[in-house]
């Protein structure tokens, strides 16, 4: 695995310097999202190619990859003016991965309402699975037009909330542009927690040839809901997951999240010490 971390756990420095100590720490690359960059703009006609070739060659600079260039907006919005700044948002981050050289733009699922806000009957209802579709397939379309991966990432309290959704997702789309992000804790929540190896079993079985990246964190559950954390402070047992990434996906870009900076070098060594058992 190419072990990275997201751009907006690390330490807040000027950019560059920030890439910099990125690399001083050991990881290989990043999830970056422009709008949690101090000073850089996620607008949609800021989004030009000087931008995005700046963008390239600072990572470039820092011998880091971009392995995700993240866009998490709301796909299912049932407010059609909204809908459509999403989707056009989406063009414009696809055709500043293509200029950039991120390996893909990422998204999570969304919820039909205009608050991204979790209702479990209507967020894992057929309708709003229909509803997503519907709405992801002409950025898919523009996607390939543009040579990019667009990747999904399952989340229980999202619309594509377990792996037998995202596979229809994959399956109806049927696009080689469309591919997963394997975030093993996002599948979890407080009534499937302690099934959790199976939940992580079924993703990999379901999801394989269509996985491109994973994402890394540990979790607890806490209350009536679950916390997630940097790997090695929770109870989640990375071994199967990592041995699917050793065996399976050769080099695959791995981001940590919910990392801080005093505990992200130890998180990292977590999942290294796992991948040796299977090297």
């Amino acid at each position: 695995m190419q072990i990275g971390i997201r751009f907006h756990d690390t330490v807040e420095l000027p950019f560059e310097e920030r890439l910099q100590e990125i690399k001083r720490q050991g990881f290989s690359c990043t999830h970056i999202a422009l709008s949690k960059v101090p000073g850089f703009t996620a607008d949609t006609n800021a989004l030009t190619p000087g931008y995005a070739m700046y963008m390239r060659d600072a990572f470039r600079r820092a011998d880091l990859d971009v392995a995700v260039l993240g866009c998490y907006l709301n796909l299912a919005n049932p407010n059609a003016e909204q809908l459509k700044k999403t989707q056009d948002k989406y063009m414009a981050h696809i055709r500043f991965a293509s200029l950039m050289g991120a390996g893909m733009v990422g998204t999570e699922t969304g919820a039909p309402n205009e608050t991204y806000s979790y209702d479990k009957e209507a967020c894992h209802s057929k309708e709003a699975l229909e509803t997503f579709i519907t709405n992801l397939k002409p950025v898919v379309e523009y996607a390939e037009k543009m040579g990019v991966i667009v990747a999904i990432e399952p989340v229980y309290r999202h619309i594509v909330w377990n792996p037998k959704r995202a596979r229809e997702v994959l399956d109806r789309i049927e696009s080689p542009n469309l591919q997963i992000i394997f975030d093993p804790v996002n599948l979890l929540w407080t009534d499937n927690f302690d099934q959790r190896q199976e939940v992580f079993e079924e993703a990999i079985d379901l999801l394989e040839k269509d996985i491109c990246m994973i994402h890394l964190k540990d979790a607890v559950v806490e209350g009536d809901s679950v916390k997630s954390m940097a790997c090695g402070l929770g109870e989640i047992n990375y071994d199967t997951i990592v041995k699917f990434a050793v065996e399976k996906k050769p080099f695959i870009h791995a981001t940590l999240e919910d990392t801080k900076p005093d505990n992200a070098v130890a998180a990292r060594e977590f999942i290294q010490n796992i991948e040796k058992k299977f090297q």
